[in-house]
Order: structure tokens, then C-alpha cells, then sequence
């Protein structure tokens, strides 16, 4: 009883959740299909894998604290059409370098001196890339059609964002699953190629880990710790103070999902501030969000893998980017509660632009806004006439 009663808590499913199950598909979908298509990997296990990671994160928060595709790692994968066995190498050293982390302490003293306004910088800059994304890639996708299914899609939002009874995704995806059908979709196709697969095993060799950790997740490692463990902290005690969930825990829980998916076939994933925003924006307040969400990806894997490519096109990149564009807005608008102090404000603003601008931009942006912050606080303030 006492199981049954922790999981009702934990995971509710109302017409909420699965509004914000869809919150933050918009990132996720896109680099899923390209990491697969680039590189060759088995569109089961990436599926499968992928869903239920979000199923095990679902249990263990309670909260909207999604699984993500690592960003950096996904966009080298995309460009340089990494080798699977790198791919898994890599997920593998990240993995085990974020659990040295966890267990020496050492993310916890990151997350003690890298300063609020820095992470309100990080993700501001975050916010900045996604909205880019979104209106540059997404919403152009489809031509004039695209045009105007994204204005509908955006309206939408914008008239019913943080309604309780009517929440938005509902609306929009349903609107975009028609488009689909007479655009796009082909189900007779579908219907053919229904199998049922399962994720296929597999050890990476040494000299995949250490290509892995040379070309993955050195890249990777300062936007994890910046964004999927920092910054996923803060957003998650701002929307759920009572949770009081810590940067080790998140680290932990990040550490486990790689090493898991690692051996499975699965791609190199985190948490991310962006997903929460995303997944709450549209409505979610527990874990159900997540957990419908791995539900979906979880159903593709297992039943429709043969034809993975044509059944994604039922989510139109238009209304991906209007989902992505708020996500993106959600994120730069956190900025709000450091906007009273001017020194504050200006590191924020300066972080998110080297890390929205700049190779590594991560990296540099945390180093240089949390210096900034602790030796230049004289400097700064007689710059704005701050007595």
C-alpha cells in the first residue's frame, strides 16, 4: 500500500501531465532522428532506452525532471557522423567522470560557488539557442503551410498558457497531428512495418571510451555541469522549493542513466533546466509528464522502429518550434528575479551571451561570470555609480 501510495504522489495523470509530456519534445525529437540517422545506430535501442530513462527519472523525482539528449555530444554526432561504438564509449567516460564528481563532493562545491546570477546566465543563453533554433529551423520548415501552423500553434499557446482545465499542448499537438495526416503521413506504410524489438546489448572496448572521452565528453562536461546539474538544480527548487533537491542527487541520477544506456544502445543523455521549463510551462507539476512522455518513446521503440522515420513526421517541425520557442522564452525569463540589481544583471546578460555565442561558451561564460563576481564587485559597481 505504502508503494502504491508514494507512486500516486509522485505520478498523476490528468489532462496537466499530458499536456506537459509534450513540453519539451520539441528539443528532444530532432537530435534523437539526427543522432540516429547519422551515425547508423539501432533505432530501437535509442528508443527504448531513451523512454525508459525517462520512466526511471519519473519515479525517482516525482517532479517534471525529463531526460535529455546531450546537446554538445549531439551535435558533434550530427556533424562528424561519430561511430556507434564511440558514441557509446563516450556516453560511458561521461557517465563515470559525473560519478567521481557525485561521490568526491566536487559538484556539490561547484554548485556552492558558481553564483546564482551566473546560472540565471546560463540560462539565458540556453533560452537564447532554443528560441534561435525554433524560429530559424522549425518554424520555416514547411514553407507558407509551416507559417501559418505555427501562428495557429503560437495564438494557441499564448491564449491558454497556464490553463489549468484547457492546457495548451493538448490543443496544439492534435491540430498538428491533422496537418500531418493530410501533409505528411502515410499510415498504410505504418501499419506494414509493425514489429517488436528489443534494445541489443553492448560493451564498449577501452579504445571506444577513450575516443569517446576525447572527442564527447570533454566538449560536453562544462555544459552538463553549467546547465544539467546547476542550473537543473536551481529551476527545480524554483518551481518545487519543498523538494529541496541538490546538485549531487541530479549528478547521481545523471551518472547512472549514461553508464545504463552505454551498455543498451542508447545515446549519451542529462537533465536539463530546459526540459523542466518545458515540461511545466505546458502544465506538468509531477512526474506523469515524464512518465507519458517515456511512454511514447517507449511505444516507438518497441512496435515501430522499422518505419521510426516516417511515424516522427506525426509531430510537425512547426509546432516543434512553437513548443521549443517557449521553452526557450520560459528559460530567459528567469533572468527576472536578479533584474533589481544592475551588477547582477550585467553578468547575467554578459554569461548568456558568451554562452549562447561562443565556442564553449559554457565553459568561458561560467568562468568568466563567476569571476566577475567575486573580485570585480568594486570595479563593477563604481561602473554603474552603485553607493
Amino acid at each position: 500500500m505504502n508503494i502504491v501510495r508514494t507512486f500516486k504522489q509522485k505520478i498523476k495523470f490528468d489532462r496537466n501531465e499530458f499536456s506537459g509530456a509534450f513540453g519539451d519534445i520539441g528539443t528532444d525529437l530532432p537530435l534523437v532522428i539526427g543522432m540516429i540517422l547519422a551515425s547508423g545506430l539501432d533505432s530501437a535501442s535509442v528508443l527504448i532506452v531513451f523512454g525508459s530513462m525517462q520512466l526511471l527519472t519519473a519515479l525517482i523525482y516525482g517532479i517534471p525532471m525529463p531526460v535529455q539528449p546531450l546537446k554538445a555530444v549531439a551535435m558533434i554526432v550530427i556533424t562528424q557522423k561519430i561511430a556507434p561504438g564511440v558514441i557509446y564509449g563516450g556516453g560511458l567516460a561521461i557517465g563515470i567522470l559525473m560519478l567521481i564528481l557525485t561521490l568526491t563532493g566536487l559538484i556539490d562545491l561547484l554548485a556552492k560557488y558558481i553564483p546564482k546570477v551566473v546560472v540565471r546566465g546560463i540560462q539565458f543563453g540556453l533560452g537564447i539557442q532554443l528560441s534561435l533554433v525554433a524560429l530559424k529551423q522549425y518554424v520555416v520548415s514547411d514553407s507558407i503551410s509551416g507559417y501559418w501552423l505555427a501562428g495557429v500553434a503560437f495564438i494557441i499557446t499564448i491564449i491558454l498558457l497556464g490553463n489549468r482545465k484547457y492546457p495548451p499542448a493538448i490543443f496544439i499537438i492534435l491540430i498538428g497531428i491533422v496537418y500531418a495526416l493530410f501533409v505528411h503521413f502515410n499510415s498504410f506504410d505504418i501499419v506494414k512495418s509493425v514489429s517488436v524489438s528489443l534494445p541489443k546489448f553492448y560493451i564498449p572496448n577501452w579504445t571506444d571510451i577513450l575516443t569517446g572521452f576525447l572527442i564527447l565528453a570533454i566538449p560536453q562536461i562544462p555544459l552538463s555541469i553549467g546547465n544539467s546539474i546547476i542550473a537543473t538544480k536551481q529551476i527545480a527548487n524554483d518551481y518545487f522549493p519543498e523538494k529541496k533537491i541538490t546538485a549531487r542527487k541530479i549528478s547521481f541520477t545523471y551518472s547512472i542513466i549514461n553508464i545504463i544506456n552505454s551498455f543498451f544502445g542508447g545515446i549519451p543523455t542529462c537533465h536539463g533546466s530546459g526540459g523542466m521549463a518545458g515540461h511545466y510551462t505546458f502544465g506538468a507539476r509531477t512526474g506523469g509528464s515524464v512518465f507519458i512522455y517515456g511512454l511514447l518513446f517507449l511505444t516507438l521503440g518497441v512496435f515501430f522502429s522499422g518505419s521510426f522515420e516516417q511515424v516522427v513526421k506525426i509531430f510537425p517541425l512547426p509546432i516543434l518550434g512553437v513548443i521549443l520557442l517557449f521553452e526557450g522564452i520560459t528559460l530567459m525569463i528567469f533572468i527576472k528575479d536578479i533584474i533589481d540589481s544592475k551588477k547582477n544583471f550585467f553578468i547575467a546578460i554578459l554569461v548568456g551571451l558568451i554562452a549562447a555565442g561562443l565556442p564553449y561558451g559554457y565553459l568561458i561564460g561560467i568562468i568568466v561570470g563567476t569571476i566577475m563576481y567575486y573580485i570585480s564587485d568594486k570595479k563593477i559597481k563604481s561602473y554603474f555609480k552603485i553607493k
